[in-house]
């Protein structure tokens, strides 16, 4: 895991972001054990606080649970609720700035269609 202390986004939501991309990855399988906060705020040289914020995050959307006294757990169907919240936010972030753009050119939903096939073959 890595955090950009440069970057605009804040520490705790890349940290929530790494956390699912890993999650996503394979590297944390579900009912797995993910670092801790204080293993996190230890590694980076964080808040603790901001490392549990991240976290909270997770547990607010279901991917991760605490077993008390133990630690922080990948959810059951975790994987699940990832790939559908990144299709929502590619769709939100890309589709729609991509159709508003290709309206404006006057393209057809073809003309995109074989844009995108054109991508994916390089």
């Amino acid at each position: 895991m890595q955090l950009n202390f440069e970057d605009e986004k804040p520490i705790f939501l890349q940290i929530a972001e790494q956390i699912e991309d890993a999650i996503l990855s394979g590297a944390f399988p579900e009912e797995s054990q993910i670092p801790s906060t204080t293993e996190i705020s230890v590694s980076f040289k964080i808040n603790p606080a901001t490392a549990l914020k991240g976290i909270n995050i997770l547990v607010d959307n279901g991917i991760v649970y605490k077993k008390r006294g133990i630690g922080m757990f990948v959810s059951t169907g975790a994987v699940e609720i990832l790939r559908e919240k990144r299709k929502r936010e590619f769709y939100d972030k890309y589709i729609l700035k991509l159709t508003t753009e290709a309206k404006r050119l006057n393209l057809s939903k073809d003309d995109i269609i074989a844009m995108i096939e054109r991508g994916f073959e390089k």
